[in-house]
């Protein structure tokens, strides 16, 4: 198996959280298979999801602040905030990126969305003036997967459950985040009940993760199929 650069983008705010036990894993089964591995912790970083004007060392228009003109901008003149540049520099570097967060209000935590508005930028991630959208995407070649905590049981994330279909509440962020700027979208990893799960329980979830870990380190990236009523 080849070695593979792995960013793993994490979004909890508890380090000794069972999403902690999973993140620790994680990385070390990275690291134990020789491959590089970046880890961003978003709030152990105390990383910024409030994009605006401060996201520009230089401004294309002090008077009107436009963050798309400003974010081409900066993409030309590589003028980004150290904050946004140091993320830039770490996507442009994976080869395979991994989102793990808790699923709140059926989506990401605010500090992970904030992370995409800000680091997912037009002229770096995507530019539909120039069709660089889904396959022709600024991104394209790199792999992503989600990882996800959820509190309730599996029934009630189905088709028929009382949540909805979770893979419909992913598809927003599968779709018209990760394919729309060119990643290939793996199936995501889901672990329900993770609030209540028992010391062996978790275990068991936290080797089940591990195994779909190795697996992904070498299968061959695809399109991760969106339910049509999802977008």
């Amino acid at each position: 198996m080849s070695q593979m650069k792995v960013l793993y983008v994490y979004a909890h705010p508890e380090p000794k959280s069972f999403n902690g036990a999973l993140k620790t894993m994680a990385v070390n089964t990275l690291l134990d298979r020789r491959h590089y591995i970046e880890v961003s912790d978003l709030y152990r970083m105390r990383f910024n999801p409030v994009a605006g004007p401060g996201d520009y060392l230089q401004r294309m228009d002090p008077e009107v602040f436009d963050p798309q003109d400003e974010a081409l901008h900066a993409a030309n003149t590589e003028s980004f905030a150290r904050d946004i540049y140091e993320e830039m520099e770490k996507v442009g570097w994976a080869d395979l990126i991994i989102f793990q967060f808790p699923l709140w209000f059926a989506s990401v935590p605010a500090i992970l969305k904030g992370w995409f508005d800000r680091v997912f930028a037009v002229g770096v991630a995507f530019n539909p003036m120039t069709g660089s959208i889904y396959d022709r995407g600024m991104l394209a070649g790199r792999s992503a997967m989600l990882v996800v905590t959820a509190g309730d049981a599996e029934a009630a994330y189905g088709p028929d459950g009382i949540h909805g279909d979770i893979h419909t509440h992913l598809a927003v962020l599968n779709h018209c985040t990760l394919a729309y700027a060119g990643l290939s979208v793996l199936p995501p990893h889901i672990i329900y009940e993770a609030d209540t799960l028992s010391g062996e329980r978790g275990r068991q979830e936290i080797e089940r993760y591990r195994e779909r870990l190795l697996s992904v380190l070498t299968e061959e990236a695809g399109r991760y199929p969106i339910p049509p009523s999802a977008i």
